[in-house]
């Protein structure tokens, strides 16, 4: 008897990999729709600002790609308890390259956030990055458990994608010390400085 082409596919991939892109591409798109309906509500979408929102969409499928995936269907048993997969202790075995990525990755987060928060203020911008980053250390811990994930749930990671965004967010407050930069900035924003909309472009 031949196998047919269940069979086949159970044999190539008998885990059931999800694949990755026809989840996160539709999830940027509908960040992207959600964020620019947002800014349509509030009459204060203009191309800048969509501009944002669009960066918004393909930073959010990117984390989820990096971050989440693999993820499996037929998971194996996971092979220990579920403290088995975190690390709590900060900075041991932990390589610098991994360091400097998550900070890296982190950084567009800090430049992101404030233009798009309220009342932009670093300790609000602060705790939104710190927020993303424990969802998805969340996430993680999640799919270790439930869908055969293969990534560790580390404080460490939680460390520098802090210190990234917080990288991030002081490159924004000094450009924004620049003569003019003010004046660009406001093109960008969905709120003036005041936490008052600003007027559509």
């Amino acid at each position: 008897m031949t196998a047919g082409p269940l069979d086949w596919a159970a044999m190539n991939d008998p885990f059931g990999e999800i694949p990755v892109l026809p989840i996160v591409i539709p999830l940027g798109i509908v960040v992207f729709v959600l964020l620019c309906w947002r800014l349509r509500a509030k009459q204060m979408l203009s191309l800048p600002r969509a501009a944002v929102a669009a960066a918004l969409g393909v930073y959010v499928a990117g984390i989820v790609a990096n971050t989440v995936f693999p993820v499996f269907l037929r998971a194996p048993a996971p092979p220990g308890p579920w403290w088995s997969g975190v690390v709590l202790t900060p900075l041991v075995d932990y390589e610098v390259e991994d360091a400097l990525m998550n900070v890296i990755v982190f950084m567009p987060l800090g430049v992101l956030i404030p233009l798009v928060l309220r009342r932009p203020v670093w300790w609000r911008v602060l705790s939104a990055v710190v927020g993303v980053s424990l969802a998805i250390e969340l996430t993680q811990l999640a799919a270790q458990d439930f869908a055969g994930g293969g990534h560790v749930a580390d404080v460490n990671d939680l460390i520098f994608n802090t210190l990234g965004g917080v990288i991030g967010f002081g490159f924004l407050a000094l450009f924004g010390r620049l003569p003019g930069s003010d004046r660009i900035l406001e093109r960008f924003r969905w709120a003036d400085g005041d936490g008052l909309p600003v007027a559509p472009l």
